[in-house]
């Protein structure tokens, strides 16, 4: 594996979808079956998770390569969708107010060969700076179970569930989480 400063991190572009989709795929499949039901990963990979394009869009979703290949994504949103890709049909493309809302950290994947290699954090950080650049003084994330240890070791604070509606009378548990990034509270 390369050395952690050759990962350059770089704003993902729609030339990425394919292979962002592959990520997405492999990292769920492998990182996430201790938590989830083998059920429950395929639907929510069918209906739940996947590339959000308006993130790359809002040029606001990240990517790190290794060999040419990407090993990590994961970004921040303006708008009120707080989790999910392109698919799922529970999303609001709302603009935020960054004076009373709190900005979305959104859709992170690492590919596992590159788990536990400090990618998500540097991704993360990206996005909190990016984030706070643009006003918001508070994060608040959707967690899958895996990504809760994560983000509680970052300074994210759990503050509820949410339990997704599957097909097939599945659920998908998320924890709702939040972290100021600045000196105000968040209030979201």
């Amino acid at each position: 594996m390369s050395e952690l400063h050759a990962f350059d991190i770089r704003l993902a572009t729609l030339d990425d979808v394919t292979e962002l989709a592959r990520l997405i795929d492999g990292s769920v499949r492998e990182l996430q079956h201790a938590d989830y039901t083998a059920t429950e990963i395929e639907l929510a990979l069918a209906t739940v998770y996947g590339v959000d394009t308006t993130l790359i869009a809002d040029g606001t979703y990240y990517a790190i390569a290794a060999d040419a290949e990407l090993v990590a994504c994961g970004g921040w949103s303006r708008r009120a969708t707080l989790y999910g890709g392109d698919g799922f049909h529970g999303r609001s493309e709302a603009l935020l107010d960054p004076r009373s809302d709190a900005a979305k950290i959104r859709a992170f994947f690492v590919a596992p060969a590159y788990a536990r290699c400090g990618l998500a954090t540097r991704l993360l950080a990206a996005c909190e700076r990016a984030a706070a650049a643009a006003g918001f003084t508070c994060a608040e994330l959707g967690a899958t179970r895996t990504g809760v240890p994560f983000y509680l070791a970052r300074g994210y604070a759990i503050v509820g569930d949410v339990d997704v509606a599957l097909p097939q009378g599945e659920r998908l548990a998320v924890i709702r989480m939040t972290r100021t990034l600045a000196r105000a509270g968040c209030s979201s």
